[in-house]
């Protein structure tokens, strides 16, 4: 065998195990990631497939951090508290433009159901920072004269402001969605294609979970379920969504041997009395999600049904009683495919 024919062969051979090496590599899975922490007066548990085996969580917190700055109502200096002592609010990051004007669109969008400006009635009834439980029912009406977000909150691209010094905003019913959010696309925007990011149990998926080839699936738990052994009534593959889910089995006060939900009606003033037990929400993005997830808690099963039907891109999963006491549920068209129940 000559040298150039020698030559010629080994070249061939170093061409395959390259293409090899390159095939390999190619079908090779991306490392899968997991951090978890605190936020928000929550956990959140965030998965995402990085071929690069990048940590994000030191840059995850500090967004969190800074998020919390501008819409939580336990910090004296977040930008929130700012307005809610004050009159007037300029913005400076870049969260509470985004969250005031989304907070408009809902609650226009459920008939006032959504409301931000019912914090005074949520401290009244001991579910905020003010743990105090106020059962007169005067002071209940009296509160009511400013609450109402189209009625108390005006803004423009440069500031938010109230019609009434004591109007006050909380965020609580959206804040944990729009984080979900931010979350999501700084993960994203790291050329990561493949996420499962979720706070407080709302939820933002994206792409696939590798690990398994399958879209990721969220369960979704039986709202008569126990919080310390939770049982699960149906999972949930949602697609490129986000994903909210509403309920008052955790979350509650006991008076006077009475258990009041930690939903205030905005338009009774009063812990909300309807036959839906719970409700998930599916939306484009998890802020919307949250927020309907809400409203449709303090709407009652029916009106939301309604609302849902009238929505091209927005799904439901709602629990109710029924007349008997029993349990049932609706299930919007566009989720049918995407839901099984577990019982």
């Amino acid at each position: 065998m000559n040298l150039r024919l020698k030559n010629i062969i080994y070249t061939l051979g170093l061409m395959s195990a390259l293409f090899l090496v390159w095939h390999y590599r190619q079908d090779e899975k991306p490392p899968l990631l997991s951090i978890e922490g605190k936020t928000m007066g929550t956990t959140y548990h965030i998965k995402y497939f990085d071929k690069e085996a990048r940590n994000l969580q030191p840059q995850i917190d500090s967004l969190l951090e800074i998020f919390n700055q501008s819409l939580s109502t336990y910090l004296s200096t977040s930008e929130i508290s700012q307005l809610n002592n004050d009159s007037v609010f300029y913005y400076d990051l870049p969260f509470f433009r985004e969250v005031v004007s989304k907070s408009a669109e809902i609650s226009s969008l459920t008939s006032g159901a959504f409301d931000p400006t019912v914090m005074p009635l949520v401290n009244a009834w001991g579910f905020g920072p003010e743990e105090r439980v106020t059962m007169d029912s005067s002071y209940i009406d009296s509160l009511k004269f400013f609450i109402g977000f189209d009625k108390m909150i005006k803004f423009d691209n440069n500031k938010v402001w109230k019609l009434d010094n004591r109007a006050t905003l909380d965020f609580s019913a959206i804040a944990k969605g729009y984080g979900v959010d931010v979350v999501t696309e700084f993960i994203t925007h790291q050329g990561i294609i493949n996420l499962f990011v979720e706070i407080g149990g709302e939820v933002n998926a994206r792409g696939r979970n590798l690990k398994t080839d399958n879209p990721w699936r969220i369960a979704i738990i039986h709202p008569e379920s126990d919080m310390l052994q939770p049982t699960f009534i149906a999972q949930l593959a949602p697609g490129n969504k986000g994903i909210a889910t509403s309920a008052n089995n955790f979350n509650y006060r006991i008076i006077d041997g009475v258990k009041y939900s930690h939903t205030i009606s905005p338009y009774s003033g009063y812990p909300i009395k309807q036959a839906i037990l719970s409700a998930t929400v599916v939306a484009d993005d998890c802020m919307t999600a949250d927020a309907l997830a809400t409203s449709f808690m303090v709407m009652g099963h029916e009106k939301a049904i309604e609302l849902v039907n009238r929505q091209n891109n927005v799904g439901a999963f709602l629990i109710f009683s029924d007349s008997t006491g029993g349990i049932d549920y609706f299930v919007s068209e566009n989720l049918k495919d995407k839901i099984k129940l577990l019982n």
